[in-house]
């Protein structure tokens, strides 16, 4: 993990595009969007399987890693009503059993408002946003909040670089906004999708951004 400040707070950065709110032992994670795979293919797409396993597997090596005790999805945590498919939500039953000690929150996010909260069974505490953690606001939507940093998902943002031979290689990133000038608590923090199955968004980054391109395992920032 890649470490960092923000908005005064220390912040670790994970390759999966989680971030960890050190001092509060609290994991954020952006767009899990659960059950997409088996949504895609109830409208007929043939689509990969496992997905949902695969990204509960990286949740538990992450929590594993970071000393977690509570858990905040930023919004899409189910993908669509369709992803309350048996399978998936016993998949996602059977983590919950293994991490019974886990808070769990979920901030709503737009796919929520379609695919419904979570069944109450996984233990998940499920709010609008905002959602105030110290000087953050928890969101989906990432957009200014007066005297907050809001840290949100909902963009899958990407960044382009240049990679060998000239190519040109499109990475998911976390894309803060500036929060060192006259009015740093209007800025907005934008994690990178969790789920393995989801598209991303090209971002445009202003001046006194920071960008942090995710490039397999490893997490830098952007000179």
């Amino acid at each position: 993990m890649l470490e960092t400040r923000l908005a005064g707070e220390s912040v670790a950065l994970h390759p999966s595009g989680a971030m960890v709110l050190e001092a509060r032992r609290t994991l954020l994670i952006a767009d899990a969007h659960f059950g997409k795979a088996v949504s895609f293919r109830r409208l007929g797409v043939p689509v990969p399987r496992g997905t949902t396993t695969d990204n509960l597997d990286r949740l538990s090596a992450l929590v594993a890693d970071s000393g977690a005790r509570r858990i905040v999805f930023l919004g899409d945590f189910l993908h669509s009503r369709r992803s309350h498919a048996a399978g998936t939500l016993a998949a996602i039953g059977r983590w919950r059993e293994a991490h019974a000690d886990l808070e769990l929150t979920l901030v709503r996010g737009n796919h929520d408002d379609r695919a419904g909260d979570p069944p109450s069974s996984f233990g998940i505490e499920v709010v609008d946003e905002p959602l105030p953690v110290g000087p953050f606001a928890l969101c989906h939507h990432p957009r200014p909040i007066a005297g907050r940093y809001v840290l949100a998902g909902h963009w899958h943002p990407c960044i382009s670089v240049r990679g060998r031979a000239f190519e040109r290689l499109r990475l998911p990133c976390f894309w803060f906004g500036d929060d060192s000038g006259a009015r740093p608590a209007h800025a907005v923090g934008v994690l990178p999708a969790f789920g393995a199955f989801t598209g991303m968004h090209g971002i445009e980054p202003r001046a006194g951004d920071r960008v942090f391109p995710v490039a397999g395992d490893v997490v830098r920032a952007l000179p």
